[in-house]
Order: C-alpha cells, then sequence, then structure tokens
C-alpha cells in the first residue's frame, strides 16, 4: 500500500510493537580485518501512526542497554562495561522522534534524539514501509512492517574506546512489524 497523504486523514493512532517480529541489529568494524555483528535483545516502542499521515508519526524507543548481544559472552561483558556502554551507570538508551518526513510512496525520513551514556544527539533513520494490509493467517487484523537504516558515531555519545581501530561509525538497521493497538 502507497503512504500517500489524504486532506481527509484519519487521527493518528496507537500501534503495537509486535516484539517477536521485531530487531535491532548493528555492525562494528573490527581492526578493519573484520565486522562483528551485533544486536539489542530487549527494547519497547511506543508508537503513534496514521497510514494516511506519515508525518503525523511519533516514535518512542527505549533499549535495555544490558541486553546487547554480540554472540560472544566474553567481548558481551566488556560492551557493558564503563568503558562502553556502562550500563551500570546508563541502563537505557531511548530515541524520541522530533520529525517524520514522507519522502516517497513508501519511504520516509525519520529524525529524533537519541539518548546513549547520558548524552544525546540527533540522528535520523530512512525507512522503508514493507508492507501495510490484513494478516494472511487472520484478515481481521493490519500489520504495518518497515526497515529502518542509519548511522551512529558512538564518539560522539563519549564512547572512544578503541577508537578508530574498533569502528567509530555504526550502522544500525531496525526491522519492526507493529498493528493497531486494541
Amino acid at each position: 500500500a502507497a503512504l500517500i497523504a489524504s486532506p481527509f486523514a484519519a487521527v493518528a493512532a496507537n500501534w503495537t510493537l509486535d516484539k517477536s517480529h521485531a530487531h535491532i541489529t548493528f555492525s562494528v568494524s573490527h581492526l578493519g580485518f573484520s565486522d562483528t555483528q551485533g544486536a539489542f535483545r530487549e527494547f519497547d516502542a511506543d508508537i503513534t501512526f496514521d497510514p494516511e499521515n506519515i508525518d503525523a508519526t511519533e516514535v518512542s524507543v527505549t533499549i535495555d542497554a544490558a541486553s546487547v548481544d554480540t554472540f560472544w559472552e566474553a567481548r558481551d561483558a566488556h560492551i557493558r562495561r564503563a568503558d562502553m556502554l556502562n550500563v551500570e551507570a546508563h541502563p537505557t538508551i531511548t530515541f524520541v522522534s522530533t520529525s517524520v518526513e514522507q519522502t516517497g510512496d513508501n519511504t520516509a525520513v525519520v529524525t529524533g534524539d537519541m539518548t546513549l551514556l547520558g548524552e544525546t544527539r540527533e540522528v535520523t533513520f530512512d525507512a522503508v514501509l514493507n508492507n501495510l494490509g490484513p494478516n494472511p493467517f487472520n484478515p481481521e487484523k493490519t500489520i504495518a512492517g518497515f526497515t529502518l537504516n542509519g548511522e551512529i558515531d558512538r564518539t560522539e555519545f563519549g564512547m572512544g574506546f578503541g577508537a578508530p581501530a574498533i569502528g567509530t561509525v555504526i550502522p544500525v538497521t531496525i526491522n519492526i512489524e507493529m498493528s493497531p493497538a486494541g
């Protein structure tokens, strides 16, 4: 379905994140030899969405910083320490959208404030609507699926450990499915 703004748009409503089909993943260059893949296993989102008025979308995401998983426990333990995510002092990473601008029939730019290690910086994500329509297994339920891509420079948030040998600009991909709340 195309994302087309309409002068008769409905009011934006709350949508619920389907956590079983939602992922926040990232990649970090390791010494220029390889990329280490990782994910955050625990996060939640408050989403206000109107498919007929994309610019009215509002998103607030809270990530449990200690849920970082790079598929190597010793590395994950280090990432949680004070010289990296410092999860004891900063247990959450947050993102709060400040604007959503539709850029095409199924694309938008999501801009917002990310807070990491107590520092807040503006970041942007390019969003693509993968599909919007009835659930094939339950046609009474509507699903919207999105993929968002962006980059975060960890040093802008004060995370300088190993820079630049360990990548500083981190590509982030977010895949979500959501349905109207209720």
